[in-house]
């Protein structure tokens, strides 16, 4: 052979890798996503089974399944615990081979997540946990938060208390991550409006009697006690909190983050009045009362869609339009990532909205307040909505993040 004829053999096999190599990965057309969250506890409501729910709906939307495509769910109870999560999330991706994890209520359950995604390359699409951290210093390439966080709730009701005359504050917070860093932003935002933050307290996740941090707030003569908790402890908080007769001795619930479930779980009657801030509710437009009608048509108890099962609806949406942007599975979750912030975010629940270098989207908040009983026209028409909270107040500005992925 001459050397001519070697480099031209050379050459061809080097092109029929090439080639051999591209159609492999276009035709990997399987994806399967890890649901994991609180199946069974004071989270339960707000995501839960019907977070599944959320995510099997947006891939039937997604239209890749009658492109051939095979897109897989699987399931599991974190139990509020960070070492539980990181056991199934790591068991998923090594034997089960997921290539996301959505939803991830509960903070610190999501930060050590985070932390094992980024080591294993693969996508963790967070509707559920609010501490801001996670796309602060906390942020990698391989997460994205989607609904909401500790920043847009305190810049929400914490502002908007603070500048309508409740202007000393008394924490109750949950004493975990999400809790702390809820406490720390509206604090900071209640600071800033010119208010005094006179205290606080906190109390274990999942507590059944807030007897003694009660009376405790109701010493303190704050003019607001914010609950910076969520689920079932903000309830319970808020029960409780009848009881003692606080909101009649003269002081004010700040519900830091509340749901519709906890709405629903705590009837008009209790819940009046109680102003909180939110990126979603079912009957805000014609396309969230259509979505809703059909989820609540398959979630259990027939109940409406929180925002963070919303969330992960539209998040999951996003994840696949850029998988199918890619052509493929690439196996590789920083990639896929990538794609989803260079594609435009447009969904029938939140709308558009960029998603940020620092993986947050920008998305719009509202401010709602608790109808009466009387006002309610149904089931499930609970809120009247107060104010609107332009994306960009809603996240933190760029130029203030400590994001690592975000160049000043």
């Amino acid at each position: 052979m001459t050397a001519l004829s070697a480099r031209r053999l050379a050459a061809l096999i080097t092109v029929a890798g090439v080639s051999f190599a591209a159609p492999a990965y276009a035709q990997d057309k399987t994806v399967k996503i890890g649901v994991l969250n609180d199946m069974s506890s004071l989270y339960a409501d707000i995501g839960g089974p019907n977070s599944v729910v959320a995510v099997k709906m947006a891939i039937e939307d997604s239209g890749l399944l009658k492109k051939g495509w095979k897109i897989d769910v699987v399931s599991g109870d974190h139990q509020n615990k960070p070492d539980v999560g990181v056991n199934i999330a790591r068991q998923w991706i090594d034997n089960d081979k997921v290539d996301a994890i959505a939803d991830t209520p509960n903070s610190g359950v999501a930060l050590a997540v985070s932390n094992l995604v980024k080591e294993k390359n693969i996508a963790l699409l967070n509707s559920g946990a609010a501490t801001a951290d996670l796309t602060g210093k906390a942020c990698t390439p391989n997460t994205i938060s989607f609904t909401y966080d500790t920043y847009m709730l305190a810049n929400g009701t914490g502002k908007a208390l603070t500048k309508s005359g409740g202007d000393t504050w008394y924490f109750l917070t949950a004493d975990y991550a999400f809790g702390h860093a809820l406490e720390r932003d509206t604090s900071a935002v209640v600071t800033a409006n010119g208010g005094k933050v006179l205290g606080g307290v906190k109390h274990p996740i999942n507590t059944s009697d807030f007897s003694s941090f009660l009376l405790q707030a109701q010493a303190s003569k704050a003019k607001v006690v914010g609950l910076a908790n969520a689920g079932g402890d903000t309830t319970n908080a808020i029960k409780q909190a009848s009881e003692f007769g606080i909101v009649a001795g003269g002081q004010k619930l700040a519900a830091l983050l509340l749901f519709i479930n906890d709405v629903h779980s705590l009837g008009l009657k209790t819940a009046q009045g109680l102003t909180f801030t939110e990126s979603f509710y079912w009957d805000l437009n014609d396309q969230t009362r259509a979505f809703s009608k059909r989820f609540a048509a398959l979630a259990s108890k027939n109940a409406m869609p929180s925002m963070t099962q919303a969330g992960n609806y539209a998040m999951v949406l996003h994840y696949l339009k850029a998988m199918e942007a890619l052509g493929g599975n690439p196996r590789d979750g920083a990639k896929v990532i990538a794609k989803m912030k260079e594609l435009p975010t447009d969904d029938p629940l939140f709308g558009k909205g960029p998603l940020r270098a620092d993986g947050r989207r920008l998305i719009p908040a509202y401010l709602f307040e608790v109808k009466k009983p009387e006002e309610s026209k149904g089931p499930w028409d609970y809120y009247k909505q107060i104010a609107t909270i332009a994306p960009e107040d809603a996240a933190k500005p760029l130029e203030a993040s400590d994001c690592p992925l975000v160049k000043k």
